[in-house]
């Protein structure tokens, strides 16, 4: 069973979305065993605590510095035994110390379709905002692996939301969680604890199933 770390900054609506597949048992061979938060009162801890998952606490606030909080959260990583690392609206930049520590092994989602709408500043949102002022017709959801480069890490799944007349960023936003983001990210989870995907530079390649 791989043992999953579910890394938290905010609400935890992600987070919520990996706990109703694992309950609906769609997290073949993974198990969320912790909930780790870089806030003490982000509501998230209290979807881990509702669903009997373990949260934990590394504040931002208490390091000086992205590279020591990294460290400990590295630290923290290692002591629980975690084999799969995901983000689910984890608003801090890792260092490469993580990347180091779990190569290939950390899982983000991001709203928007990968290379469009990414990299530095492009989060929360900022991406909806971007992808309106554009113009662009069709957006969605990219699940990634974690490299030293914002959102730069190979794709494991995409989904396309379309976009509609009279959008705004807070409604296009809802749009690309319900129908892209809480369906990929527990996708992508269960492929990697099923060991069935293999990186080979840029290409994800998913390896048929049982």
């Amino acid at each position: 069973m791989t043992r999953i770390a579910v890394l938290v900054s905010g609400g935890g609506t992600n987070l919520q979305a990996l706990i109703n597949a694992q309950a609906r048992g769609e997290l073949k061979n993974g198990e969320i065993s912790a909930v780790i938060s870089s806030k003490a009162d982000a509501y998230a801890l209290e979807r881990a605590k509702n669903a009997g998952i373990p949260g934990y606490v590394v504040a931002r606030k208490d390091y000086s510095s992205n590279r020591d909080m990294t460290a400990a959260l590295v630290d923290k990583l290692k002591e629980l035994d975690i084999q799969l690392v995901v983000l689910a609206g984890f608003m801090h930049i890792l260092t490469e110390e993580m990347v180091a520590a779990y190569p290939n092994a950390i899982l983000n989602v991001h709203p928007a379709l990968i290379p469009s709408f990414c990299g530095a500043g492009y989060y929360g949102l900022h991406v909806h905002e971007n992808a309106l002022a554009y113009g662009v017709k069709v957006t969605g959801a990219t699940v990634h692996f974690v490299n030293e480069e914002p959102d730069g890490g190979p794709i494991v799944l995409q989904k396309a939301v379309d976009i509609l007349p009279g959008d705004t960023p807070e409604v296009l936003q809802r749009r690309v969680m319900e129908q892209a983001e809480w369906h990929i990210l527990p996708q992508a989870v269960s492929l990697f604890c099923q060991g069935r995907l293999s990186v080979e530079g840029r290409i994800v390649t998913i390896k048929e199933g049982e």
